[in-house]
């Protein structure tokens, strides 16, 4: 998992730091651990730390935005589905085929994002099925003009669902650009550096350094998976979709 990756890197980074600064502690000559030296180490420190809460707060709003855009996407498009098999349904008993084509079509969408394999990985492309649902909408023949209506209502509902579809496809990108999640690693490692080289090597310290270390990779971890909305631990439910589904053909 690509989340779970990059968390442990960024842990083993922050602590190879904190080491790394206890390490240079000890070899340091007195004459460079002053106040002076210290307070200039502080100061750098203040605006590394800045720098990386800023970094941090923009990966954080790219992911949420993200993981909204997505359920936001998804929720949409179930609203598009129920209202498209109501408008089939007004339409008669011709339009039966399509609407068994649409219920396969949303069973199908859910085995594809949702897999019951949790080993395979979820799919948002956009299968077949749904245009062969708008040809069959297509082939419908409208006896008279509420026919033709809802005829034309329920194609206009079909294209904004694969167009919805194919949205979902062009985002499933990652909306966090490496570079930022490199700057941010190297940062938070030069700040644990800092924080131990004016530290005395105590259990106090060491137990501190660690939590520390175990939170920015939580955070950097759970800003991953946000970035992941139809995998990981963090993912959009399917309790709409799967609503949908049950009131389909009625």
């Amino acid at each position: 998992m690509r989340s779970m990756k990059i968390s442990q890197i960024a842990f083993a980074s922050v602590i190879g730091g904190a080491l790394l600064g206890i390490l240079i502690r000890a070899f340091l000559p007195e004459r460079n651990l002053t106040a002076d030296s210290k307070d200039l180490v502080k100061l750098g420190m203040g605006l590394i730390a800045t720098m990386s809460a800023l970094v941090l707060g923009l990966l954080i709003a790219a992911a949420k935005g993200s993981f909204d855009t997505h359920r936001n996407g998804l929720a949409q498009t179930s609203a598009s589905i129920i209202f498209l098999d109501r408008v089939l349904a007004h339409y008669g008993q011709e339009a039966k085929d399509a609407r068994d084509l649409l219920r396969r079509s949303v069973a199908n969408l859910l085995k594809q994002i949702w897999p019951e394999d949790a080993s395979s990985p979820a799919s948002v492309a956009p299968t077949v099925g749904s245009e062969s649902l708008y040809e069959r909408i297509q082939e419908l023949s409208p006896k008279t003009e509420a026919q033709r209506t809802i005829q034309a209502q329920a194609l206009k509902t079909g294209i904004d669902i694969a167009q919805a579809r194919w949205l979902l496809f062009a985002q499933r990108g990652s909306s966090i650009p490496t570079p930022f999640l490199v700057v941010l690693i190297f940062w938070l490692t030069i700040l644990f550096v800092g924080f131990s080289l004016f530290a005395p090597p105590n259990a106090t310290v060491l137990v501190t350094l660690l939590v520390c270390a175990l939170s920015v990779s939580a955070a950097i971890f759970v800003i991953l998976e946000l970035d992941e909305p139809f995998g990981g631990w963090i993912q959009i439910s399917s309790a709409p979709l799967r609503d949908v589904l049950a009131q389909l053909g009625r």
